[in-house]
């Protein structure tokens, strides 16, 4: 396995180990969890992932909702002659943020053999709705 190669029965420490020098590390997303059609992240509202002011940006968000999509497919596919490709996003910021951790929920709604269609739900410590998130990816073959 090598460090983008991931399965769902990967620890989820490696994978975190493997995203730390990406934008996902800068954003300190943190994998918690990785099931069969479900991924549970979390992110810390700090300045690395808030606008001016101090409010959780809503490009940290759609940020974290493609990201775990992204993993939630890549761990249903053989990676080894596919990748994964996120197309679409679409998302409605329904709550702010100054402090705290966000919890996301992908969940996977569409498993085509070409695409993937995930919900994800951002959600505060309290389990009130922050963002809710629509990702869209397509599964091509390696060349």
């Amino acid at each position: 396995m090598d460090d983008h190669t991931f399965t769902i029965h990967t620890p989820v420490g490696l994978i975190n180990a493997a995203l730390r020098d990406s934008l996902i590390g800068n954003l300190r997303i943190t994998i918690e969890k990785i099931a069969e059609g479900e991924i549970l992240a979390t992110m810390p509202v700090c300045p690395q992932t808030s606008r001016p002011g101090g409010m959780l940006h809503g490009g940290s968000s759609l940020a974290m909702a493609e990201t775990i999509a992204g993993l939630g497919t890549m761990v249903l596919i053989d990676q080894n002659e596919f990748d994964v490709r996120g197309i679409q996003v679409s998302a409605n910021h329904t709550g702010s943020m100054k402090e705290g951790t966000v919890w996301a929920t992908a969940k996977i709604i569409h498993r085509g053999n070409k695409t993937h269609i995930w919900n994800v739900d951002i959600q505060d410590e309290n389990g009130r709705l922050i963002s809710t998130a629509r990702v869209t990816n397509i599964i091509v073959a390696k060349k």
